[in-house]
């Protein structure tokens, strides 16, 4: 596995609309907030042309722009890390355009959630560089700056190898007011042990994302997923997964696919964010639609996790080797 170089003071982070551009006023000012964040940090912030664009679809551009726009930051050498501007939908148009050759030649962070999925999970598995499953740019817009933040810059700089589950997460969106607003503090966060263990720990490689995205991938020539955890299988595979809208249906028929593929021969575990949107017409939790495929594996699964569209959201380095603890409702990711 190929580890970017981490990002130090003085070097430029590139930012690119992968999915949606930023249209709405309030998340343009968040966008410059976070560029005037960051370079107040030390660093130098690039915007790629199409970051304020959008077309009728809610799209930066169609997929080949998009992917010129991400090639020109990999060939910069002068940037040593790309964060998605925002997700959104239809990255998938961009992938046939995207020079990955390129980047296992000059490997460095890509960060990004939601349809980064699109990018972030064929980074990891067909060219076998880590990358972030974390928040979007516009994140480092707030004002202040909350936990979260640090540890997503931290993660990137190599300086923070440990990450502790947050006290409160925002359990549904928030139309922005200012434009500056942190993570609402709807909730306490508990993590969920399927079993009810009092402790779980899961020491592997992580790989996952988002899994409405995920399965659009399935079968493709961006789905790594064999080769990758056939060479990682001494180590064993943490599968870190959320969902944005799948009712029980879907989300149990996806996970039966993935796993009649052999995609979870080598599990070691399950960790799950919090879904955003979750419909079932006959009262079925979320644990219980997972667990109705899972539950025979016989290896532990978290629920409830800092992964994912209710934030605060954990920067998950897919593809590294972390140990993840879970007990008592709190968690820890451990990166080796």
């Amino acid at each position: 596995m190929i580890i970017p170089k981490y990002i130090k003071k003085g070097d430029t982070i590139g930012v690119t609309a992968t999915s949606s551009g930023i249209a709405n006023e309030l998340k343009q000012k968040r966008i410059i907030s976070a560029k005037e964040a960051l370079e107040d940090k030390g660093y130098n912030v690039m915007l790629t042309d199409n970051v304020f664009k959008t077309d009728w679809r809610g799209c930066s551009g169609d997929g080949k722009s998009r992917a010129e726009q991400f090639n020109g930051l990999i060939d910069n050498s002068n940037v040593s890390a790309i964060i998605s501007a925002a997700g959104g939908d239809y990255l998938m148009e961009m992938l046939d355009y995207v020079d990955f050759e390129k980047l296992k030649k000059n490997p460095k962070w890509f960060q990004g959630f939601s349809d980064n999925t699109g990018l972030v999970y064929p980074i990891v598995t067909t060219c076998d560089i880590a990358a972030v499953y974390g928040c979007h740019f516009g994140d480092f817009g707030m004002k202040p700056w909350q936990k979260s933040n640090e540890y997503a810059l931290g993660v990137l700089e190599g300086s923070t190898k440990k990450l502790e589950s947050f006290k409160t997460f925002e359990s549904e969106r928030h139309e922005y007011i200012t434009g500056y607003e942190g993570y609402y503090e709807d909730e306490k966060v508990k993590w969920i042990n399927a079993e009810n263990e009092e402790k779980i720990e899961i020491t592997g490689r992580l790989l996952g994302g988002c899994l409405d995205v995920i399965v659009f991938l399935l079968g493709t020539r961006y789905d790594g997923t064999e080769q990758f955890i056939k060479k990682y299988k001494d180590d064993g595979i943490i599968w870190t997964l959320e969902s944005f809208n799948m009712e029980d249906v879907v989300l149990i028929t996806h996970l039966w696919q993935m796993k009649q593929r052999g995609y979870f021969k080598y599990a070691k575990g399950f960790v799950f964010g919090r879904p955003l949107m979750y419909n079932t017409w006959i009262e079925q939790p979320y644990k219980e639609a997972v667990m109705s495929i899972l539950g025979d594996l016989d290896v532990p699964v978290i629920f409830e996790a800092d992964i994912g569209h209710k934030g605060p959201q954990f920067s998950i380095i897919e593809g590294a080797k972390a140990k993840i603890t879970s007990e008592g409702g709190k968690g820890v990711i451990e990166y080796a």
